[in-house]
Order: C-alpha cells, then structure tokens, then sequence
C-alpha cells in the first residue's frame, strides 16, 4: 500500500490497482502537554471554557474546518456529549455551532439503540466494526471526514491505519493522569509534522499525517 497525498492505492496479488480513497479522515482533538484529552473522570474543564470559542485563533480554526468537511464521525460517549449540548446551543460562536448542527453525523456504538439530533435529525448510528464503514465513506465522492473526541474510536482507527491526518491542539496544561489520546493500538505508528499553527491563546497545533 503506498499513500500519494489523499490517494490510497492497494495493489492486489495480480498487481492491480483495485481501490482508491477519494476523500480524507481527519481527526482533531485537544490534548495536554502530557497527552492527555481528559481528566481521570473525563473532565474537560482544563481547555473547555466560556468563551473559548467565541472571538479567539482557536474558534477561527474551527471555524475553518467545519467548513472543509461534510460530516462527522463520533464514538458513543463524545456523541452523548456533543448531543446534550450543541442542538440546543445559544451560547457559542454562531457559525461553529451551526455547523455542528448542520453536518452529518455518523455515530459509531454498539450499545446505543438510536440517535438523534435534535431538530436536524442528521446523525446516524453504525453498528459492526467502524473499520468497515470508515473504509466505504473513504470510497464515497465529497469532502474530507473529521473526527472528534471518541478517543477509543481514534485508537481503533489508528491501529487500522485509516486515520489521513491528526490535528492536535496541544494546551500549555499538564494534567498528571486521566484518558490518553492513544490507548491499545497495537505496534507504533511513525508520523511526519506537515504543519503547525502557533494559537494566540498560548497553544500550539500540530498538524501530522502517517509515514506510510
């Protein structure tokens, strides 16, 4: 398997091409110096804050990338998350949470019976091995994919080598303990910085994609 930018060529055992990825699988999370993306108990507090959205580097960039993607992919707690919050929303930058309303969501569960958003009614619930539909939305016509949060989704991504890009906001805190970003992925996974982004607010993102 050799990787050109946001191609993906497999070769088969007659040395055929027989697929290719038309669009990328991002993921962009918030992680500590530490490299953790929440507390021992999940907390957030250390980076999720009023205001932290609204008027700052960090809400402009993402801004800018909900508007580069057309859905977005969660695991079942950040969903259950995300959902008691944004489709109600009337405290946040108004083109973020807009878009978070307004994406598709394809949400990734085993135990959940349902979903929904609100209103928007746009979510969707993927049983089964993630792996398998990941693999088939690549295949699909349209802008790129984006993860948030689902740190155990991530993981299982990652070890599955379907992750194009991590985008990780690196806050100037350091937590001591709690939920690392990458947990049980097997063998490690040597990554190239394509890019980073030094933030107003003090943090630093660090945009890094697969050594293929």
């Amino acid at each position: 398997m050799i990787g050109w930018n946001r191609f993906i060529l497999i070769w088969d055992a007659n040395n055929t091409v027989t697929k290719a990825a038309k669009r990328r699988l991002l993921v962009s999370n918030v992680t500590t110096v530490d490299g953790y993306i929440a507390g021992p108990k999940g907390e957030l507090e250390w980076f999720v804050k009023d205001g932290f959205l609204t008027n700052t580097e960090y809400g402009q960039c993402a801004r800018e990338l909900n508007s580069s993607v057309d859905a977005i992919l969660l695991g079942r707690r950040t969903y259950e998350e995300f959902v008691s919050y944004w489709p109600d929303a009337t405290d946040n930058d108004p083109v973020i949470t807009e878009k978070m309303n307004t994406l598709p969501k394809i949400v990734f569960s085993n135990t959940l019976d349902k979903v929904g958003w609100g209103k928007w009614g746009n979510a969707r619930l993927v049983k089964g091995d993630p792996a398998e539909e990941v693999r088939r939305l690549k295949q699909e016509e349209g802008r790129d994919l984006v993860i948030y949060g689902s740190g155990t989704l991530v993981s299982y991504l990652t070890s599955k080598n379907l992750i194009d890009e991590f985008q990780l906001t690196v806050q100037p805190v350091i937590l001591g303990a709690g939920k690392h970003q990458f947990e049980d992925i097997g063998e490690w996974k040597n990554l190239r910085l394509v890019k980073t982004r030094l933030l107003k607010e003090g943090a630093i993102i660090l945009y890094y994609q697969p050594l293929v």
